[in-house]
């Protein structure tokens, strides 16, 4: 969920088949391995800086390895995949648009860490215990602050099909984007399929108000927005809570105001939580990385090299987050079962509707 570009179809695939061989090749020795290692399985978004793993190594000598293999839905499946062998100790990156998949598929085994006392209830999703959340983000709309202002830009999710905001706006697919799919969710909670106005109802007005649809958030946000860095001609995209201060952070110079603004109505919550792999070798060593990542040390750097909040409330947030950005009071959330029992027939129902 970071703000940075995100990896391609291709590239997801060749990683997916990199740690495939991996596992096929090394995963024997498994139980040779030294204790005083760890490995951390996650998405190519994941980025702290290396003096986080020296204290961790310093403090607990253990040395951690990363393994990055694509998208949070890829790394996911991977784990799947070799859950009989697995190439890692700890998974970090699902997320609740995918963690009844991997609670279905006995993924984890339960961990609750002592840590977890500063984290909000509302972040634990998983009764068991299996998987700690770590850090949280929202996916909403964003609009060009020097096309449209707080009384121009939509108030609500309602306001994108008004006449007066057609070939405005950019969405992602949700059959390709981790922030599309974010996006067709909060609809799906914002417009009931049993009430007056459902969200087929919603995207049908979208589409006729000639919303554009790209494939993945690095076009949408990039080449179609035409806010911050982007060089489009569309003032409001699907993008994150976070992007503002990205935005901030990344000119030179830096501007005095953000030049772009969050619509905190239809915001999405997405909660990455970490797990320990059932079946892995080191499952102490993978307790007492679950447990620094929840520690000061980790969580002060997922803001600034993640853009994401972190999940431990009493950790402060840089001031860029504090001025250019809005955590939404009331995001929309979904059972992450319903979301499994429905992810891919409410998909396939976008995808006709949108032809």
């Amino acid at each position: 969920m970071t703000h940075r570009p995100r990896p391609t179809a291709l590239r997801s695939g060749i990683a997916l088949l990199v740690l495939l061989f991996a596992a096929t090749a090394c995963g024997n020795d498994a139980a040779d391995t030294p204790s005083s290692e760890v490995t951390l399985l996650t998405h190519d978004s994941f980025a702290v800086p290396q003096d986080v793993w020296d204290e961790f190594e310093r403090t607990t000598g253990i040395v951690v390895t990363v393994l990055q293999g694509g998208d949070a839905g890829t790394v996911v499946n991977q784990a799947i995949l070799t859950k009989d062998n697995p190439t890692a100790d700890v998974l970090f990156g699902i997320d609740n648009t995918f963690l009844s998949r991997g609670l279905g598929e006995d993924l984890f085994v339960p961990y609750r860490s002592p840590a977890l006392d500063a984290v909000p209830d509302s972040l634990e999703l998983d009764p068991e215990g299996r998987v700690t959340p770590i850090t949280f983000g929202d996916v909403c709309l964003n609009y060009d602050t020097t096309v449209l202002d707080a009384a121009t830009a939509p108030e609500d999710l309602r306001a994108l099909a008004d006449p007066a905001n057609a070939g405005r706006l950019v969405v992602q697919n949700p059959a390709t984007s981790s922030p599309g799919l974010a996006f067709l969710l909060s609809t799906i909670v914002a417009f009931p399929e049993d009430s007056d106005y459902p969200w087929q109802t919603f995207w049908s007005e979208l589409r006729d108000n000639d919303v554009l649809i790209t494939d993945g958030w690095e076009t949408a946000y990039y080449s179609a927005f035409s806010g911050g860095a982007g060089e489009g001609d569309r003032p409001i995209v699907v993008s994150y809570a976070s992007s503002p201060p990205a935005e901030v952070i990344f000119a030179d110079p830096r501007p005095d105001t953000a030049p772009t603004a969050v619509v905190t109505d239809g915001c999405f919550r997405q909660v990455e939580f970490a797990g320990v792999l059932a079946g892995g070798e080191r499952q102490d060593a993978a307790r007492r990385l679950i447990d620094f990542m929840l520690s000061s040390t980790f969580q002060d750097e997922v803001a600034l090299n993640m853009f994401v909040f972190p999940a431990n409330e009493a950790t402060p947030l840089p001031p860029e987050f504090v001025e250019f950005t809005t955590v939404p009071s009331d995001p929309a959330t979904l059972s992450p079962d319903l979301i499994e029992a429905n992810r891919d027939s409410w998909i396939a129902e976008w995808t006709e509707l949108m032809r």
